[in-house]
């Protein structure tokens, strides 16, 4: 992604719950998600709306992304989901998470219907990008599919607790990783970070529910980080600085990209460092990792 924003750190919070809308406006998460979906029963869906509404009016989001889950494209929620908030206070909404995700036509229908309000109210909601929760079996088996649903797609996420129960194994997301020889969640994650990377989109892991333990927090982190991901969903916001510094670029990596552009750019003809060549593409992704360090300076 050309101008990739920073999804370091998603901090989710119930669309209901104002203390914590609160205190995750204050945090330095780079994004905060308010939730329609799991976090609420049934019968609070439709008032929780409203709620959403004035909550995110009544904050400055002008140094945070600020992101909010409808319900599912099969629920009979979903649609006044997305019309009810976004009719109302849709220049203030970065992006639109679709959970459950199993075909690009989830996606399509989502984006259809985001252009259908911009059309009928005269809004310019060309900012509103969306992200694909990646969360069942089927979806990935379909990932390489969904990741051409829409030009408002900016981002997979996946959802390791509702993949795990589409297996048909042990609910939840607290499974004993301990207990699998090698990473438990190594194929899915492989899967939608390829896929993602293969249309320039960035690739955001689910929740590590244990708050308490920041060291696993940590691995799942590092885990994830290692196969290309760009963040993660933090539950608290103790796990907000631990997700920053896992996802920023370190010092010898912002250096490096440093050497890369300036051989490049000085170079009269081939570029070299140290013998090796330095091409355009090479040059390319250095620029980009300059560009995120500074977005990354500026979240300090």
């Amino acid at each position: 992604m050309t101008d990739a924003p920073l999804k370091r750190s998603i901090l989710a919070t119930p669309a209901t719950d104002a203390e914590l809308l609160r205190v995750a406006a204050r945090s330095n998460a780079d994004e905060v998600l308010l939730d329609l979906e799991d976090s609420l029963a049934p019968r609070e869906k439709s008032s929780a709306r409203d709620g959403l509404v004035e909550m995110v009016r009544e904050h400055d989001w002008s140094d945070q992304r600020l992101s909010y889950r409808i319900n599912a494209v099969r629920t009979q929620w979903w649609y006044e989901d997305v019309i009810s908030v976004l009719e109302q206070s849709g220049s203030l909404i970065d992006d639109v998470v679709v959970p459950k995700v199993e075909s690009e036509f989830d996606v399509r229908t989502v984006d259809n219907l985001i252009d259908s309000i911009a059309a009928n109210t005269g809004q310019d909601l060309s900012q509103v990008g969306i992200v694909a929760q990646v969360e069942t079996a089927a979806g990935v088996a379909n990932v390489e599919d969904i990741v051409h649903g829409s030009e408002r797609l900016n981002t997979l996420l996946f959802g390791p607790g509702d993949y795990i129960a589409s297996l048909g194994r042990e609910s939840g997301i607290s499974v004993d990783e301990s207990t699998y020889e090698g990473h438990y969640w190594h194929y899915p994650l492989s899967r939608i970070s390829q896929a993602a990377a293969s249309e320039d989109l960035l690739a955001v892991d689910g929740p590590y529910t244990r708050y308490k333990d920041i060291d696993g927090f940590e691995r799942s982190c590092q885990h994830a980080s290692m196969l290309g991901f760009a963040g993660k969903i933090t539950v608290h916001p103790t796990q907000v600085e631990p997700a920053n510094d896992v996802f920023s670029l370190s010092s010898e990596e912002i250096e490096q990209a440093r050497e890369i552009v300036s051989a490049y750019e000085r170079a009269d003809g081939i570029a070299t460092i140290d013998g090796l060549l330095v091409d355009d593409e090479t040059y390319e992704i250095a620029r980009r990792l300059l560009a995120r360090a500074e977005k990354e300076k500026s979240r300090r």
